[in-house]
């Protein structure tokens, strides 16, 4: 029973532990965050829960700007396949050559994420509402960029360290065709 204690307490801890991004700083195309999603940005995406069942998917819509103060202002509109509509204002940050901070209204404490390469990994956690209740899910996002600028994004979703299910969303620039 002892054993059975210290491995769940373990699990979480596991969870958390960041890889080594800097692995990929020679991957190409180079990703830029802030070049990517300036303009307009198009996603398509859908939500699994942990066994791979399709939930939702839906449509994202991203004017992305720079503000003043030199941050990235993203204004995301969501059009769900159940017909609901939804949006997300980041903004994000550069806080060193390869880090990078953002907030968001639904987003506790702010994201923080690392790019090197073509790969960026962005963690956070969100207020998702469901059934009425609001749940404090954790993200894990990880974007590659492939060539002719189409990005993917899969992102993971736990809560105590337990799946919930994937996020996987494919970006092109809009007005792009290939």
């Amino acid at each position: 029973m002892k054993l059975l204690i210290i491995l769940l307490m373990t699990i979480p801890l596991l969870s958390c532990s960041k890889p080594d991004l800097s692995q990929y700083q020679d991957n190409e195309p180079v990703f830029s965050l802030f070049e990517y999603f300036q303009g307009q940005t198009k996603g398509w995406g859908m939500v699994q829960d942990r066994k791979g069942n399709l939930m939702r998917q839906f449509v994202v819509d991203i004017k992305g700007t720079l503000s003043g103060e030199g941050n990235l202002v993203l204004e995301e509109d969501f059009d769900w396949s159940d017909g609901e509509k939804s949006s997300r204002t980041w903004t994000i940050s550069k806080t060193g050559k390869h880090s990078f901070s953002g907030t968001a209204d639904d987003v506790v404490d702010g994201a923080h994420g690392s790019a090197y390469g073509n790969v960026l990994n962005w963690r956070y956690y969100l207020n998702i509402v469901a059934d009425g209740k609001t749940w404090k899910v954790h993200l894990d996002d990880w974007m590659f960029l492939q060539k002719d600028d189409v990005l993917i994004n899969k992102t993971r979703m736990s809560k105590f360290g337990i799946s919930l299910g994937d996020i996987t969303i494919v970006f092109r620039k809009d007005g792009e065709r290939g």
